[in-house]
């Protein structure tokens, strides 16, 4: 059986994510790994559906970057994501930014949790509680 390869966006660097020193400012590298994770979740199902009427959302609880390679403006990058589950109330997204010409230039690893909005509390088991509400965890889920 093969592997899938994991979900990629392209994003493209403008002038205005860059810092004082002429490359991306660092925290735009954790929007660029929102909008893949947010275009992940899309393809998967959405947010605002069944998952929203159950009062359940994924949150973010940490993030870290590893920086490899600067961007500057006019670069395009594809930024990758994918998630793993294990048991327990959290999961993890990672993603890695990749310029055009292959260069790795930043790798995130994020974990989430599944909150009941109402309850302000992380729900057990969120992959299935996501799969129950119909996203489709197996678009989610790492390759592999």
């Amino acid at each position: 059986m093969s592997q899938r390869e994991p979900f990629r966006i392209r994003i493209k660097v403008r002038h205005y994510e860059l810092d004082s020193l002429g490359h991306v400012n660092h925290a735009v590298y954790h929007q660029y790994g929102e909008i893949s994770r947010l275009e992940l979740f899309d393809l998967a199902g959405g947010l605002d559906g069944e998952l929203r009427e159950r009062g359940l959302a994924p949150v973010l609880l940490e993030s870290t970057i590893t920086y490899r390679r600067e961007l500057r403006s006019g670069d395009e990058v594809d930024v990758s994501c994918r998630a793993s589950f294990g048991d327990g109330k959290v999961f993890w997204m990672a993603h890695e930014i990749v310029k055009a010409d292959g260069t790795l230039s930043a790798e995130i690893r994020c974990t989430l949790g599944l909150m009941d909005l109402a309850a302000r509390k992380l729900v057990a088991q969120p992959r299935e509680r996501m799969a129950e509400a119909g996203i489709d965890v197996g678009v989610l889920d790492s390759p592999g």
